[in-house]
This record gives C-alpha cells, structure tokens and sequence, in this order.
C-alpha cells in the first residue's frame, strides 16, 4: 500500500511529510525535487512570502545513499519566516497573551473551522488551511515523479486561462511543446499573444486589491493502459485524480478530457473512435475522454483540468464580523498573493503524479524497483502483443 501524510503550519518551524510504500532501490534526484518546490514558488502575482522562502527539501529517513531502502521516507521543508514568528507560533507555553485573530475572511477555511474546532483565534485554522502548505505536497509529488519516469510516464502542466483570458492550444496537441513554452512564460502559458494581457488583468487587479484565478490543465503521457479499476467507485482512477485536485486549496471544479463539453455534444463527436494497424497497433483520432474510460488509463494522454478560485484574502478585505463581539467589520488581511494560478498547476501536477504512482505501485508492486519493473515489463510485452496479433 502507498500512502503519504503531511504536517505542518505555514508559519511553524517546518513542513513535514511521512511516505509509505515506496518500492526499494529507487534512485531519487534531489536536484529534481528541489526544481519542482523552486517552480512552486514561481508565476507572476506571488506575494512577499516567495522572497522569504527558499525551499529546499531535507529527507531524514527511508533513504540511502540516494536510494529508497522500503521503509517509510520522511522529509522536512523548513519555514524561515518562522524566526519572525517565534512569539505567536511557539509549540511550547508562552508568558502573556497573543492577540487573537477574529475577522474570518469570505471564502477561507475559517468560519468553519472556528465553529468545527472550537477556536477563539482563526490563527489555529489559517496556519495549517494555507496554501503554503502545498510545499510538502509537491516534495511528495516530485518523489514519485522519480518513480514514473523509471517507467517513461512523465507529468506536465500549462495555465489554461487566467482571469477569464483564454490561452488557446490548438489541436492535435503536443505537449512537449506546450511544456517547453510555459516554462518560458511568467504565467506559464503556452500561446504568447495572450502573456501580457494576462500580465496586466493581474496588475490591474493587484492595484485594485483584489484577485485573480484561473484554469490550469495538467497532462500526464506514457501510461500503459490499465491503470485503476472499473470495480468499485474508489478504485476508479478518475475518481481518485478528482478527489486529489479537489483536496487542493482553492480549487472549486475538476474536468477530465472535454469535461462538461460532452453535455452539449451528440455520442456521435464525444466518444473516441478505436482504430487498428497492424505495425502500430491500436490508435485513436481524438482524446475525448482525457486518457480514462471506465476509471482505467486507456494509453492515451491523461488530460484534467481544474478550476482555482481567486484568493481569499484581499487587500482590499470583504465585509465579514468579528467573531468575538459580532460586529461588523472587514475580513482580516496577511499577505497574500494576487493570482497564484501558475503555482497551482504546478501544485496539480504533483497531486495527479502521486495518484498515477499509488495505481502503477498497485498494478506492478513489489519490494523493490528491479520487481517492479519486471512486472511492468512482463504486462506491457502481453499488451502489446494483444495490440499487434489478430486472435
């Protein structure tokens, strides 16, 4: 069984994540998992809490000499800023009082979490509900990165739209190309007509005090088909990928493949036609379906797109009550981000990776790396064989 934790507080001493399941022998770039917190902390309209951080990742456990053993691996991202913060997030007992945070902001975790935990300081919901948390998530995800690409399945992301501006990607679509041109943009968009109009909807909205979100699509390429489970509804692999992007903070819609667009189509221009040759094997002429049909990988691209609401905390704060005395009053403001669309594709990324990781570990698992990919040889041989024989 793969599985992971994390903890941590965004203004705390540090950020920890516990992983489990991880075969044996598997090389891990630390270089690599550095690049992927570094672009995390990337895109045009982050805030002044990206100057502060550096994150690097520190693992503690589980590891040797650059390979996992098969225990649990245990890594730590810590929190600089925590120096500034050593009065009000102290884990031990401090002599007199903090004041309390009591402006619950329209759209954050904390009015809800005050009621659910009993809290009298929406600092205790704040802390672990930010985003800033995400830091261990991408660790995490760039970990199993390592892990798919001892397979060929590589993950990518672009920005889709920000602010209702639409980065169009005209069809058939090549990813790597994509990839290669959002990288290069500061907002992570592959169609450079649209950079500065994006660019300028998020000053436009940072002078107002506002925020700004957007659509990220996150591609995953190389998957045997396969993956996941037509069996029960959480075993689906569509099912798992929605409930990972959905358990990111901010993201309020998930689409797989054309999404809501099949609901206006006719089957005849939705469903993607199954075509054969005998040197190539089987093909399609559309990916429709996102790469998943039936909650399995069908050997087509997986495709997901996920909707990011505008951030929550503004500079120009929305009318909420204070939580002590009732009264009306504006919504806290901490500093915030204006847009962090950009990160959160880099965010989906790697939520989308782990989930591809735990179903390839439950399809080829073993102890080791060298069983593993003895399995996943052995299954892709069979698969292609039934690909290219007529029975």
């Amino acid at each position: 069984m793969f599985r992971y934790l994390t903890g941590g507080e965004s203004h705390g001493p540090s950020l920890s994540a516990i992983i489990e399941g991880l075969p044996s022998g598997l090389s891990l770039d630390f270089d690599a998992i550095d690049l992927q917190l570094k672009r995390r902390q990337g895109g045009y309209g982050r805030g002044a809490r990206q100057q502060i951080e550096t994150d690097k990742v520190e693992i503690i456990t589980g590891v040797r000499f650059g390979r996992t053993l098969g225990s649990p691996v245990t890594l730590l991202v810590r929190n600089r800023d925590f120096e500034n913060w050593l009065d009000r997030m102290s884990v031990r007992p401090v002599d007199g009082e903090t004041a309390p945070i009591v402006e619950a902001r329209p759209g954050h975790a904390d009015f809800a979490g005050m009621m659910k935990y009993d809290t009298d300081d929406l600092r205790n919901i704040l802390e672990r509900s930010s985003a800033r948390n995400t830091a261990t998530t991408v660790a995490v995800g760039a970990i199993c990165r390592c892990l798919l690409s001892e397979f060929g399945i590589k993950v990518m992301s672009h920005v889709v739209a920000i602010g209702g501006i639409e980065n169009r990607v005209s069809a058939p679509v090549d990813y790597r190309e994509i990839e290669v041109k959002s990288e290069l943009s500061p907002v992570r968009v592959a169609d450079s007509a649209v950079e500065a109009a994006i660019i300028a909807a998020i000053d436009e909205a940072g002078g107002r005090g506002d925020t700004l979100g957007g659509v990220v699509e996150v591609a995953v390429t190389g998957c045997p088909p396969g993956l996941g489970s037509h069996v029960h509804w959480d075993r689906k692999l569509d099912s798992r990928i929605a409930g990972a992007i959905m358990g990111i903070q901010a993201i309020k819609g998930v689409e797989i493949g054309m999404g809501f667009g099949v609901a206006a189509r006719p089957g005849s221009t939705v469903h993607d036609e199954i075509f054969h040759d005998e040197s190539t094997g089987f093909s399609r002429s559309s990916n429709n379906a996102g790469g998943l049909e039936g909650g399995m990988t069908n050997g087509e691209p997986v495709v997901v797109r996920a909707a990011m609401k505008p951030i929550s905390t503004l500079k120009s704060p929305l009318r909420s009550v204070n939580m002590q005395t009732l009264e009306q009053v504006t919504a806290h403001f901490e500093r915030s981000d204006v847009c962090a669309v950009p990160a959160a594709g880099v965010i989906c990324e790697a939520v989308v990776a782990i989930v591809i990781a735990e179903a390839l570990i439950e399809k080829f698992g073993g102890d080791s790396i060298t069983e593993m990919r003895r399995n996943f040889e052995g299954y892709t041989v069979a698969v292609e064989m039934k690909s290219k024989v007529s029975l």
